[in-house]
């Protein structure tokens, strides 16, 4: 039933969210909407000198099940490479679609949403913060190589 999927673990994620706002100044956004139900995420992101999250922040208006999912990442993203959040996302994809076992490392948390794959109107909610993530953290890098370039041509 879909009172199952509302564990007393995806109430407190979705309750609790991490590094909630936005930066002043973020290298990256990206943004994701479920088209379905509404669910948004907005994700600021800076990098580090070597392309990982060195800063976070995430605004989100979702259902529990997103939210859920925006906690996980949360608690996670400050670190990860554009690799770890891709494998996330792409695991977390064939949980939803395919049985697959879902994301690993880092981000295994997202295995608490592996009970969504049976209620299919749900998956893009659960998804939004995730891939909002790996589109910010894209952003970023393209700014990085772009600002890069624009300096080597400067020379």
């Amino acid at each position: 039933m879909i009172d199952d999927l509302y564990s007393a673990r995806i109430l407190s994620l979705a309750a609790n969210l991490p590094h909630a706002g936005r930066l002043p100044a973020p290298q990256g956004s990206g943004e994701r909407v479920a088209k379905l139900c509404g669910s948004r995420a907005l994700v600021d992101v800076v990098l580090d000198d070597e392309g990982r999250v060195a800063q976070f922040a995430q605004e989100v208006k979702a259902c529990a099940l997103g939210q859920a999912g925006a906690g996980v990442v949360g608690e996670n993203a400050i670190g990860a490479s554009e690799a770890e959040i891709a494998e996330a996302r792409d695991a977390m994809f064939a949980m939803l679609k395919s049985g697959g076992d879902g994301p690993e490392g880092r981000f295994e948390g997202l295995r608490i949403l592996k009970q969504v794959a049976d209620y299919p109107a749900r998956h893009a909610s659960s998804m939004v913060a995730i891939e909002a993530l790996l589109e910010a953290v894209r952003a970023a890098l393209k700014h990085h190589t772009d600002t890069r370039t624009n300096i080597a041509g400067a020379a």
